[in-house]
C-alpha cells in the first residue's frame, strides 16, 4: 500500500457514525412542539440528523460553501456527449463568474461557490479558479483505465483536504457540484461497477444526445466495463479505472465532511454516485449526507435506494454543477428555524393530551416502516447490492399483435 494511500485510510478510521444521545434529545423536543407528530416530515427528519453531527440540538447554518469540481474525460473521444470539451473550461471560468445555473443562484443566496480545476484539458487564464489538477482530462476508459491508482487516491485526498479546509473558514455546511462534459457516462459506469446493475439501467441521455450518441453512450460504458473489470468491492480501483478526476474529489469532500462532522448536500447523479463511493469506503459516512432534489438521470434512483436517501426537493432537475444546493441549505434552514424558535405545547399554553391516540397511532406506523426498511435492507444484503431492473418477458410470436397471422403488418402464409 503506497504512503498516500495509507493516509487515506487513516484519516477513514477516525470518521465516527452520527451521536445518538443529541439525536434523541432531538426527537424529544420535536415531539413536545406544538404540533401533531412528524407533521413537518423531512424538516423533522434533518433537524435530528444535524445534531446528530454536530453534537447540539440546536443548530444554526451561517456560513454556506459549495464545492464545485471540474475534470474533463477522455471518453468524450469516443462520440458520447453532444458538447466539446471547450465547455468544460467555459463553464468552469463562467461558475466563477456567477453566470451558470449553480452559481447564480448561490449568488443570489450568498452562498460561496468555489471552483476547482481537477484536470481541465485546455489551457485557461482565470485566477480565481483553485488548480489541484491531476492531468490534463482522464484516459479513454474505453481503452483502457481512466487514471492510475495513485492518481484516484490522490483526488479523494484533495477533496478531503478542500472539506477540512471549509471547517477552518467556519464553514457550516457544504454541497457538491461538478463539471465535466462526458462525466454522466464515467458516472453510469461507475455506478455499474459498485450496483452490479445493466448498463441499460444506470445509463441516462446527460446533457443531451441524439438516439445514435444514446446508443453508442451505452455500448461505450459497456466496454469500458469489460476492458477494465473494475472490481465492486474496492470503490478507489472503480474510480480509477472507468471514473473521472471530478469523481475522486467529489468523494473526498463527502468523506472530508464527515470527517470534519460537517452536514454535507448531494446535489444530482454525478454527485449521489460520488457518495456512494463515499460510503462504500466508510459506511459512517452516509449519515453526514442530505440530499438535495431528485434527479431525472436514469441511474440516480438506483443510486438513491442504495443509500437510502431522501431528497428534499422534486424540481425536474437535471443540471448539475451543484444547482440544487443552495436551494437545500434553505430547507436545511428551515429545519433549524423549527427546532431553534418553534414553541413547545407547554409555551404555547396547548393542553397535548388530544394527541395520546395519535402518538400511538404514529409510534405504530413508525414501527411498522422500521420493520419495512430493515427487511429491505436484508433482502438488498442478501442480493449483493444488486438492483436489477425488471424487464418484461419478449412477446411470443403468438402474442404479439405486430405478428399475429393475418394482420396489415404480417400477413397470414398462403397454403
Amino acid at each position: 500500500m503506497t504512503e498516500p494511500e495509507q493516509r487515506l485510510h487513516a484519516q477513514l478510521a477516525e470518521i465516527t457514525p452520527l451521536y445518538e444521545a443529541p439525536m434523541r434529545e432531538a426527537q424529544a423536543r420535536q415531539d413536545a412542539l406544538a404540533k401533531p407528530p412528524g407533521s413537518l416530515g423531512l424538516l423533522e427528519d434533518i433537524s435530528i440528523q444535524l445534531a446528530g453531527i454536530t453534537g447540539s440540538v440546536r443548530n444554526e447554518i451561517g456560513r454556506t460553501r459549495i464545492y464545485v469540481l471540474c475534470g474533463d474525460n477522455g471518453v468524450v473521444c469516443e462520440g458520447v456527449s453532444s458538447a466539446p470539451q471547450s465547455v468544460t473550461r467555459a463553464q468552469a471560468i463562467n461558475l466563477t463568474r456567477g453566470l451558470t445555473g449553480a452559481s447564480c443562484l448561490a449568488k443570489h443566496f450568498g452562498d460561496e461557490l468555489v471552483v476547482v480545476d481537477m484536470g481541465i484539458a485546455l489551457p485557461y487564464t482565470c485566477p480565481e479558479i483553485l488548480n489541484h489538477s491531476l492531468g490534463k482530462g482522464t484516459a479513454d476508459i474505453a481503452a483502457g483505465p481512466a487514471m492510475t491508482r495513485r492518481q484516484a487516491v490522490q483526488g479523494i485526498l484533495t477533496g478531503m483536504a478542500l472539506a477540512a479546509q471549509a471547517k477552518r473558514d467556519g464553514v457550516r455546511i457544504l454541497g457538491v457540484g461538478e463539471m465535466g462534459i462526458g462525466n454522466t457516462t464515467t458516472s453510469s459506469a461507475v455506478l455499474a461497477a459498485l450496483s452490479g446493475s445493466d448498463v441499460e439501467s444506470v445509463t441516462g441521455r446527460g446533457g443531451g444526445v441524439t438516439d445514435a450518441a444514446f446508443s453508442k453512450k451505452k455500448q461505450v460504458i459497456a466496454q469500458a466495463l469489460a476492458v477494465n473489470r473494475p472490481d465492486k468491492d474496492d470503490p478507489v480501483d472503480v474510480l480509477g479505472k472507468v471514473g473521472g478526476f471530478d469523481l475522486c474529489a467529489m468523494t473526498g469532500v463527502f468523506l472530508g465532511a464527515a470527517h470534519e462532522r460537517l452536514p454535507v448536500v448531494v446535489d444530482g447523479f454525478i454527485s449521489i454516485v460520488a457518495a456512494l463511493c463515499a460510503v462504500r469506503l466508510c459506511p459512517a459516512a452516509r449519515g453526514f449526507l442530505i440530499g438535495s432534489h431528485v434527479s431525472y438521470e436514469r441511474g440516480y434512483r438506483i443510486a438513491e435506494q442504495l443509500l437510502e436517501l431522501k431528497p428534499c426537493l422534486q424540481l425536474g432537475m437535471r443540471l448539475g454543477e451543484g444547482s440544487g444546493c443552495p436551494l437545500a441549505f434553505r430547507v436545511v434552514e428551515a429545519a433549524c428555524a423549527v427546532m431553534n424558535t418553534m414553541a413547545t405545547f407547554p409555551e404555547a399554553a396547548i393542553d397535548d393530551g388530544y394527541l395520546a391516540e395519535i402518538a400511538k397511532r404514529t409510534a405504530l406506523r413508525y414501527e411498522l416502516f422500521s420493520f419495512r426498511r430493515r427487511e429491505k435492507r436484508e433482502i438488498l444484503a442478501r442480493a449483493g447490492h444488486r438492483l436489477r431492473t425488471a424487464r418484461p418477458p419478449l412477446l411470443s410470436r403468438d402474442h404479439d399483435p405486430a405478428r399475429r397471422r393475418g394482420s396489415a403488418a404480417y400477413p397470414a402464409a398462403s397454403g
